[in-house]
């Protein structure tokens, strides 16, 4: 049985995230970038409550599955199970992502250090509770960030809505992200011995690379297939995983059955079987790419920090709202571009997200029109969208003004 603990005077600052692990990485993905961030830069105490530690553990290699409770990177990684495995205490701050309800052990404990507080002012107030929501480009955003709602129990929630504006929660990215980025893509020796470590071979220097992270999608075989009929050599990099599902015809035997490192060649296009990486090694290999193709919430940012083109795959939404959530981030990252080339880059987004392979593969051959401006966009927009401060820093001065 958990039991539950008042918080004694504090003499460091706590804070809890719970996470449940959405579609394998996505969620994960984030929170544990956040979670590493809060405590290298603003060294916070960090407790990181995950529901499912084997998924977890494919971008945390190190991570012990078996283990209720064990710290990486600084930050204190709980199993998240029904009974908590192990006494939970009121943080400073707690934060559910991405709506994943907290448990109730949890929410007995704010209660009884808010009901507390009442009772006696030197006991710290409830904790600071917040729900991180997904990141979105839409206008409305803007209006919902920060607000507050009043909880049945008199505690108050938070939503914290991450964003591409100023008036918005901001976006994750460490500070020394783009620097790191920039030495790394100032030397192609980098790129050499990062291909060397996840097995890739024969790959030269003026060949075209594309990393692959999708959902299914025809549009992806439909891509294939043009790659084949390249006049240059063209290499994709998928992990085993879902893109995989959309290429089974051109692979020589059943998904399960590839082999990391496995080379299937087509024409002049080379499909590479990748190891899933941790975040450090997946955003040097965005870096290393000519383009990019990634879905959800943090390999979306991340290429996005690579400075490279990219294509997003969005998670599909029921109604299709997904697509209204395309549009609106095709809008902001459209808005300096030429309308060439922001006719170009919408389609062939759209027609990816809409499996419409034949109008995505000529999408595909129009972006040779448009190289130049969408490379040097690429580079530009890392620093437009930053403002000045990421997610984190907004985060630490949110919880301080509440």
């Amino acid at each position: 049985m958990t039991h539950c603990a008042l918080k004694p005077v504090k003499t460091t600052t706590q804070w809890d995230i719970f996470c449940c692990v959405v579609d394998n990485y996505g969620d994960i993905g984030v929170t544990w970038r956040l979670a590493k961030q809060l405590t290298k830069e603003y060294q916070i105490n960090i407790t990181l409550w995950v529901d499912d530690l084997n998924s977890f553990s494919h971008i945390l290699p190190p991570l012990d599955p078996s283990l209720n409770s064990q710290k990486h990177d600084g930050v204190r990684i709980n199993l998240w199970s029904e009974p908590l495995p192990v006494n939970y205490n009121a943080a400073d701050v707690v934060i559910e992502a991405f709506a994943c309800n907290l448990p109730n052990a949890v929410v007995q404990a704010m209660h009884a250090q808010h009901e507390a507080h009442k009772q006696d002012t030197s006991v710290p107030k409830a904790p600071v509770w917040l729900n991180l929501e997904y990141l979105s480009a839409e206008s409305w955003v803007e209006g919902c960030h920060g607000l507050p709602s009043m909880q049945n129990n008199g505690l108050k929630k938070y939503f914290y809505f991450p964003g591409f504006t100023g008036n918005t929660g901001g976006l994750i990215c460490e500070k020394d992200t783009l620097d790191q980025r920039n030495v790394w893509q100032s030397n192609l020796d980098f790129r050499h011995q990062l291909f060397n470590k996840l097995g890739l071979n024969n790959i030269d220097d003026n060949d075209t690379v594309i990393s692959v992270f999708s959902y299914e999608t025809s549009a992806l075989l439909r891509l294939c297939k043009l790659w084949m009929q390249s006049d240059n050599r063209i290499h994709a990099l998928i992990p085993k995983g879902r893109s995989l599902n959309s290429l089974q015809s051109l692979l020589p035997c059943a998904i399960n059955d590839l082999k990391v490192g496995q080379q299937v060649v087509h024409g002049n296009l080379t499909i590479h079987i990748l190891p899933m990486t941790d975040q450090q090694s997946y955003d040097q290999l965005l870096w290393s790419c000519d383009v990019n193709i990634v879905r959800g919430e943090d390999s979306f940012l991340r290429a996005q920090w690579a400075g490279k083109p990219f294509v997003w795959h969005i998670y599909p939404q029921e109604d299709d709202y997904h697509l209204v959530k395309l549009a609106a981030f095709m809008d902001s990252y459209c808005d300096n571009l030429s309308p060439q080339a922001s006719n170009i880059y919408r389609s062939l987004n759209i027609a990816f997200n809409k499996e419409q392979a034949d109008t995505a593969a000529q999408e595909w051959q129009n972006l040779d029109l448009i190289q130049p401006e969408m490379s040097l966009h690429a580079q530009q927009w890392p620093i437009y969208i930053l403002n000045d401060a990421d997610l984190a820093s907004r985060l630490v001065q949110f919880v301080k003004n509440s």
